[in-house]
């Protein structure tokens, strides 16, 4: 057993008490879960068993790239109770996967997903990105449409994002590649709404679509602000009134664990900082937000305090309030990060 597979079951040790009652969802992510060998895969589950009650109805969710799915793996995960795959398609175009600089090609993507499907998997997602440089609605279609043919019930997709200090932030500030053309990118996104919805997927998060009761409950319950426990260098954690990352480096990790000391930074959430994320969160969703919980939870009277937000958003076609819940329309969504910093306030020191 290598020294952080060992501290990550430490870590849950460390942890169980963290959580009470059942797990329901359990997510193996990070990207390139599916490169572990299966022994260390077997230690962690065992350990997770071991500290934590988990539900017979949980949703074990691992994230994969398509190079790395074999049906010997996928066999493999499935009979350590794995059973749901995100396999990162990105794209079917070798053209833009070579732009990624992406291992596999379409080939590779499409057999990934046969291979699964054939393994007993019936609950996939796969993620796509759009606002590809020169990215045509016809070529954009077809990916949309390769997955409705391939039978996935479920998929996230997101537009091309440019973070500084990255090869291509640097090859767009030297004119080698394109900016990411919002007109395009917004365009691109309508047409993904559509040809989805046209058969059969509802679009209940931004960039989350599915087929009838084949949402991600791991995701839908980030987004509803439930609690969860991070496990392993760089993970993440949620108490609901504060938030933990353990530390990246990984022999600083181990050390600490096994000192018995959580190797984590916490950030204690003002009621500013938790309004904010609910904001941001919940009107990503469909569903929408409540005015009752606003104001039960923050004391925070939407439909008064936000009256000229709201009005003007309504009269661009971006939000209905109906019902008591201010929702995103289709448009709306995809502004559905800036909408919501319109409503965000400001922290402060008591």
């Amino acid at each position: 057993m290598s020294r952080v597979t060992s501290a990550i079951s430490k870590e849950a040790e460390l942890r169980k008490t963290e959580v009470s009652g059942m797990v329901n969802t359990i997510y193996f992510g990070g990207g390139t879960p599916g490169i572990l060998p299966d022994e260390i895969l077997e230690t962690i589950f065992d350990s997770l068993r071991k500290n934590f009650s988990i539900s017979e109805q949980a949703e074990i969710t691992l994230e994969t790239n398509p190079d790395d799915v074999t049906f010997e793996k996928a066999r493999f995960w499935k009979e350590m109770g794995v059973n749901r795959l995100s396999i990162g398609i990105q794209s079917f175009s070798d053209e833009y996967l070579k732009w990624m600089n992406r291992a596999h090609n379409a080939t590779t993507a499409e057999a990934c997903i046969r291979i699964a499907q054939k393994s007993g998997f019936d609950n996939l997602t796969i993620d796509l990105i759009y606002g590809l440089p020169n990215l045509s609605i016809q070529n954009w279609k077809k990916d949309i449409e390769r997955i409705i043919n391939l039978g996935v019930p479920h998929v996230s997709s997101y537009c091309l994002t440019v973070e500084p200090k990255t090869v291509l932030a640097h090859n767009i500030e030297k004119g080698k590649d394109k900016p990411v053309d919002d007109q395009a990118a917004a365009e691109q996104f309508k047409t993904l709404q559509e040809v989805l919805d046209k058969n059969g997927y509802h679009q209940y998060e931004v960039s989350n679509f599915s087929l009838p009761a084949m949402e991600s409950k791991h995701n839908s319950a980030y987004w509803k602000g439930t609690p969860y426990v991070g496990l392993g260098p760089s993970a993440h954690g949620f108490t609901g009134s504060s938030r933990y990352s353990n530390i990246a480096n990984n022999a600083r990790y181990c050390a600490a664990i096994e000192q018995n000391e959580l190797p984590q930074e916490v950030e204690l959430l003002s009621k500013e900082n938790r309004f904010n994320e609910w904001i941001m969160t919940r009107l990503r969703m469909t569903e929408g937000i409540s005015l009752t919980q606003a104001k039960a939870e923050f004391d925070v009277n939407l439909q008064e305090d936000y009256q000229d937000v709201i009005n003007r958003r309504i009269s661009q076609g971006h939000l209905t309030l109906m019902e008591g819940r201010i929702r995103l329309t289709r448009e709306g969504l995809f502004f559905a990060d800036g909408i919501a910093a319109e409503f965000f306030i400001l922290d402060h020191e008591d």
